[in-house]
């Protein structure tokens, strides 16, 4: 298979050129405005680089008029370049890997639903929670259980004052904490327990996002935040910035853990037919949507998540 890559200088491009050199693919070409891409030597150094879009996609449709054109165009550019960038793969008769969001508004997601049966092509994401070994085992474990639950989600990354001054933190670009930190849990929630009926937000800041829903088969009050200070004392002692937790029904499942392999382990799935697509992606975009635009609610005490105070 043949791949080429945009975002070649981002933080999480170093995974997907570790997947796609451990399915058997080949990068064709790569494109980023920075040139800080000297990483991509260790995997792929005869690959093509370009700075410029309209350069990088002149040349897969040259190649693709040769006979040579890629199969998937790989996405880890920042938020709001996806949908652009998936319409670019689609144009270039390539499938589409995009790093998560898939795209920022549910919109999208339907529009791209025609470009699809357009093109005969297809648009995928990553959501490597879905094949992370603990949260199936848990899923599975929940399927069983046909009563309503109670739910508890955390997840703290710690990020430094580089994140104030990065696209990340331009709601435009980004899409806000919901979106570009939290997308993968409000698609963990959906893909346990249903789509949202209800959707309150109890705190909207530059750094914490927290809020209540109520799923088909759930109700959860949810915290996400990039304030460190927020990490669990035993956690911190020994040096962790991250922490990730679901308490379903007083029972924690803690996965902080077992991340290194899962962009590889989509790949694979991708490859094999069963990539998580437009279908999979919609009702976490659509809950984040929501969490940035609707008002701020005041939560009762059933509903307030623990870390608000």
């Amino acid at each position: 298979m043949r791949f080429a890559l945009t975002g070649l200088a981002g933080y999480i491009a170093p995974r997907h050129l570790k997947a796609i050199k451990e399915v058997g693919g080949l990068l064709v070409a790569g494109l980023d405005p920075a040139t800080n891409v000297g990483v991509v030597d260790s995997f792929f150094p005869e690959a093509a680089f370009f700075t410029e879009p309209e350069a990088f996609e002149a040349y897969l449709e040259d190649m693709r008029e040769r006979g040579k054109g890629v199969d998937y165009l790989s996405i880890a550019s920042p938020n709001h370049l996806h949908y652009p960038q998936i319409r670019m793969a689609l144009r270039l008769g390539a499938n589409a890997l995009s790093e998560k969001p898939l795209v920022l508004w549910p919109e999208e997601v339907d529009r791209l639903a025609e470009w699809e049966a357009r093109t005969g092509k297809r648009v995928y994401t990553v959501l490597q929670l879905r094949v992370h070994p603990a949260l199936q085992v848990l899923r599975e474990r929940l399927a069983q259980e046909k009563e309503a639950k109670d739910v508890v989600l955390t997840y703290v990354t710690g990020r430094g004052a580089w994140y104030g001054a990065s696209w990340k933190a331009d709601e435009r670009k980004s899409g806000g904490l919901a979106t570009n930190i939290g997308i993968h849990f409000f698609d963990l929630l959906a893909w346990f327990f249903g789509k949202a009926h209800r959707v309150e937000v109890h705190a909207r800041t530059p750094t914490v996002n927290a809020g209540y829903l109520e799923l088909e088969r759930a109700k959860v009050c949810w915290f996400l935040s990039i304030d460190p200070s927020f990490v669990p004392e035993a956690f911190r002692k020994v040096g962790k910035r991250t922490y990730r937790s679901i308490v379903v029904d007083g029972e924690e499942v803690e996965f902080s853990e077992g991340f290194t392999d899962l962009h590889t382990e989509v790949y694979r799935k991708t490859l094999a037919g069963e990539g998580f697509g437009l279908a999979e992606a919609r009702e976490a975009i659509r809950v984040a949507a929501e969490v940035r635009t609707l008002p701020l609610k005041d939560p009762t005490p059933e509903v307030r998540h623990p870390f608000l105070g």
